[in-house]
């Protein structure tokens, strides 16, 4: 089964949402703002990616800026930032299976598919 954490109002996010769809994906619809996956959850999907906690943070939001920038933070704690955080979270966000990608640009996710 193939799911996307997906931010509607996202350009990004609906066009990965689009191209999947395009490709005969019929995806779970993760609305992750509303529904943040939990710390473990998150942690699985960042080792799927193979990325550090760091390189899925959206560094360009107020909340960082104001609150995280310049600091020094362990794994744990950016993971647990982005969890009571979602809007922190880079977007969108594809799984497949044991695979991940990030649809930074979208076509990115059919390196998965």
């Amino acid at each position: 089964m193939t799911s996307i954490y997906h931010n509607p109002r996202c350009r990004k996010s609906r066009e990965t949402l689009q191209l999947l769809q395009e490709n005969g994906e019929d995806p779970k619809i993760i609305l992750y703002l509303e529904n943040p996956p939990k710390r473990d959850e998150l942690k699985e999907i960042l080792d799927k990616l193979g990325m550090k906690p760091l390189a899925l943070i959206r560094k360009g939001e107020a909340i960082w800026k104001e609150h995280y920038k310049g600091k020094e933070l362990s794994d744990k704690q950016l993971i647990d930032t982005m969890v009571s955080n979602p809007k922190l979270i880079e977007r969108p966000i594809v799984l497949k299976g044991e695979k991940a990608a990030l649809g930074r640009p979208p076509e990115q996710v059919l390196t998965i598919l």
